[in-house]
């Protein structure tokens, strides 16, 4: 169990580890507050590689809280399109807006504080602490439990805060001075590059090895426990993308609820036959003069599956707009307009490039 091991003989041979192994990282070759902020709201289930050019991109375009709290929020999304969950840079621009208003333009350095701004908790606030500013605090996230869990051969349910709260306080005990932050992004490494989460830990190149008992014992594919999440929602969608050759019909969906303020392909529930799809287009007050299925998708977002299959169907001249409707040029549509990752198979269909396509071949 955690609390029965003597966790002080961790923390040196993790650090020299550390020295010797860590990845070159933007926003560790250039610390800053703010780009630990960005880095670690964007790391968040996504894989450092993709997040890379995101973060570039991000940090050049605002490259400070005020560009932040001031960006105007279609932009934003459109900078951020394709990393998901986009409430999270939603939350980032109010904190930004919160730091700008109560703490100077610069985000406190102090963890209690960090609390109070909107879409950090305990783990981003504690990176931010320690990291940018030195203050001896853990950042505790799923890297961290589960090497923990593993090392101390610790069966506690790892989705409890009560677990991840006693991780933090025993963390807290053994913090080394003056190189919190070293230590919080050595735990963090291991458990990104070693002790790693899909498939055998390399075992071998840990700097725990000789002390870890899932090591010792060969739990490690047993560890660490995680409640199993509740079964996601399947929703079946027909997507529609509907051009004229020049043009592609988009929607901005409402301002609440899942992908709000997104721009989508006109979409329906169920799958519909292309009857059905073309009675939705002529309801529309559209002319379709072509149909073509296209091939059916899917996307998982954390509490719901889309189930799609989608149409592309040729109109004759969009020449106005329709309520509700935006008839958008593909180079405008690329630069202008956020489409979320969900509709990726079939932005194809209209030479749509989203997020880290746009760039590959700049």
């Amino acid at each position: 169990m955690l609390t029965d091991f003597d966790l002080t003989k961790i923390t040196e041979p993790l650090l020299l580890w550390y020295e010797q192994n860590k990845r070159s990282l933007p926003w560790r070759d250039e610390v800053s507050p703010y780009r630990v902020w960005i880095s670690e709201i964007m790391l968040q289930q996504t894989r450092v590689e993709a997040v890379k050019p995101y973060f570039a991109r991000f940090t050049i375009s605002l490259p400070d809280i005020k560009a932040l709290a001031e960006c105007e929020e279609e932009r934003l999304l459109k900078l951020w399109e394709g990393l998901g969950y986009y409430n999270r840079v939603r939350n980032m621009q109010t904190a930004a807006r919160t730091v700008m208003e109560a703490f100077g333009g610069e985000l406190p350095a102090d963890y209690e504080k960090l609390l109070t701004l909107k879409g950090i908790g305990h783990y981003t606030a504690g990176a931010i602490a320690s990291i940018a500013y030195g203050i001896p605090v853990p950042a505790v996230d799923g890297n961290v439990l589960r090497i923990l869990m593993r090392l101390t051969e610790d069966d506690s349910d790892i989705m409890k805060q009560s677990v991840k709260t006693k991780v933090e306080q025993e963390l807290l005990k053994i913090m080394p001075k003056g190189r919190a932050g070293a230590f919080n992004q050595a735990l963090m490494e291991l458990g990104a590059t070693v002790c790693v989460p899909n498939g055998a830990p390399k075992c071998g190149e840990c700097p725990w090895k000789e002390f870890c008992l899932a090591n010792q014992h060969q739990t490690w594919d047993r560890l660490p426990v995680k409640t199993k999440a509740k079964a996601r929602r399947i929703e079946d969608k027909t997507v529609l993308v509907i051009r004229d050759g020049e043009r592609v019909v988009l929607n901005k969906r409402g301002k609440r609820g899942l992908l709000a303020g997104l721009y989508e392909f006109p979409n329906r529930e169920g799958h519909l036959s292309a009857r059905e799809a073309l009675n939705c287009v002529q309801e529309m007050n559209l002319h379709p003069m072509r149909i073509q299925q296209l091939e059916e998708a899917v996307h998982i977002f954390s509490h719901v599956e889309w189930h799609m299959t989608g149409y592309m169907i040729q109109v004759d001249t969009l020449t106005r707009e329709k309520a509700g409707l935006l008839f958008a040029e593909t180079a405008e549509a690329e630069q202008k307009y956020a489409i979320p990752a969900a509709f990726g198979a079939y932005t194809k269909y209209m030479n749509l490039r989203l997020g880290n396509e746009k760039f590959q071949e700049q």
